[in-house]
């Protein structure tokens, strides 16, 4: 079974945005609070390794082959019900 997996903010980001929450702000001031705020997300990102990148495209293009396939025969199956219903396209 799948465990629920949360993202909490840490306490230390919590307690600088009520503090910065409290004090006066310039007009500024939520522009730039929000850039460092950024930041400290971005810093958290993990790159994948060469491995897992390739891992992870050859998955993409594997379904995205499949969803094509799918696509592809549906649109041939509805076209054959389509002259079968209707007869024949031509002139």
């Amino acid at each position: 079974m799948a465990r629920k997996v949360i993202d909490t903010p840490s306490e230390d980001v919590v307690a600088a945005a009520k503090k910065d929450r409290a004090e006066k702000r310039g007009p500024f001031a939520g522009i730039i609070l929000f850039l460092k705020q950024v930041i400290n997300e971005l810093k958290k990102v993990v790159t994948p390794t060469k491995k897992e990148l390739w891992s992870y495209t050859a998955v993409v293009l594997v379904f995205v082959i499949v969803m094509m396939a799918l696509v592809f025969g549906l649109d041939q199956l509805f076209s054959w019900l389509v002259i079968l219903t209707f007869g024949s396209p031509g002139v």
